[in-house]
C-alpha cells in the first residue's frame, strides 16, 4: 500500500504518483492504465498537456473506484483571470470526463501578467461549488505564496516544484513544511541530466540491490516530499513504485542531496512565462 499524507484541507494525497506527460494518443491510455493497475493512485496531468481526454479514457479503462484515485490537473498561463479560470476548468473536466477534480494547480505564476491571484480567487470558488475537492499551485515561491495567503486567506495545499537532488530547494520545503503546504516534486529524477548516471547514486543502488531511481525516489520519500516520476516503460513504473519497503541511512540522505547544484532547467518562477 502507498502511504498517505493528510493535506491541511481534510483530503489526503498518495506519497508517490504518476506524471504524465509525453504518454498520448493509444499508447498514452494503456500505460496510465496499467499503471493504475498496479498501484498508481495519483495521475498528475495538465491543460497543456493535450492529454487529458487519455487520461479520462485510462481511468475508465482501468476497472478501478474513482472515487480511490487522485486526480491532479493544471491551469494553463494563458487561462490565467477569474471568469478564464473557470471556463479553462470546465474544459479541462469535459476532457477528463470526470464528475470532479481531485487536485487543481496553477501551473506558472507568470507574474509579468499578475492574474494568479484572480485565477486562485476562482480555484477557491470552485472547491467551494464541490468541483475540486484540493487546491494548489505549481512553481510559486515564498514571496508568491505568502501574497496568495495575504489576499485570500488561503493556503494552498501543495506547491509543485522542481525537485530533484540536484535542486533540494530546502528554504523552500522548510517553509512548506512551517505552513502544512505539501511539497511534490516534478521531475523528480532530473531527466534529460546526468543524474542517474552519479557514482553516489550507483554506489548506493549497487549496495542494496536497487535501482538507480528506486534510491533517488526514496530520497524524496524521506524528505517528506511527493515524487511524480513518468515513465512509458511498464518495468520502470512498477520498479518506481517499490520505494516503500526500504529506507535510506542518514549518510545516504546526506549524499545524495550533497548533489546540490541547482536549477537545471533555468526556469525561474520569477520571470518564467508558459502560456
Amino acid at each position: 500500500m502507498i502511504p498517505q499524507y493528510a493535506l491541511h484541507d481534510g483530503n489526503t494525497l498518495p506519497a508517490i504518483g504518476l506524471g504524465t506527460y509525453g504518454l498520448n494518443e493509444q499508447s498514452g491510455i494503456e500505460a496510465i492504465s496499467t499503471a493504475i493497475g498496479d498501484g498508481y493512485r495519483l495521475i498528475d496531468t495538465a491543460y497543456n498537456y493535450g492529454n487529458e481526454d487519455v487520461v479520462g479514457e485510462a481511468i475508465r479503462r482501468s476497472g478501478v473506484d474513482r472515487s480511490d484515485l487522485v486526480i491532479a490537473t493544471k491551469l494553463p498561463g494563458r487561462h490565467h483571470g477569474f471568469e478564464e479560470t473557470l471556463a479553462s476548468f470546465e474544459e479541462s473536466r469535459a476532457k477528463l470526463d470526470l464528475d470532479w477534480v481531485d487536485l487543481y494547480l496553477i501551473h506558472w505564476p507568470n507574474p509579468r501578467i499578475d492574474k494568479y491571484v484572480e485565477s486562485w480567487k476562482a480555484m477557491i470558488r470552485l472547491r467551494e461549488k464541490g468541483l475540486v475537492r484540493s487546491i494548489g499551485v505549481s512553481n510559486f515561491t515564498q514571496a508568491m505564496l505568502e501574497r496568495l495567503e495575504r489576499e485570500t486567506g488561503v493556503v494552498p495545499v501543495v506547491n509543485q516544484v522542481e525537485l530533484h537532488p540536484y535542486f533540494p530547494q530546502g528554504d523552500l520545503r522548510g517553509y512548506h513544511a512551517e505552513h502544512g503546504i505539501r511539497t511534490e516534486s516534478w521531475s523528480p529524477l532530473g531527466r534529460k541530466s546526468d543524474l542517474l548516471g552519479e557514482p553516489v547514486l550507483a554506489d548506493i543502488a549497487g549496495a542494496r540491490g536497487l535501482t538507480v531511481p528506486q534510491v533517488v525516489l526514496r530520497w524524496h520519500v524521506q524528505l517528506g516530499s511527493v515524487p511524480i516520476p513518468k515513465s512509458s516503460d511498464a518495468a520502470r513504473r512498477r520498479a518506481n513504485l517499490d520505494v516503500f519497503s526500504f529506507e535510506l541511512g542518514d549518510d545516504e540522505m546526506a549524499a545524495i542531496s550533497g548533489l546540490e547544484r541547482g536549477r537545471i532547467w533555468g526556469a525561474d518562477p520569477d520571470t518564467h512565462e508558459e502560456l
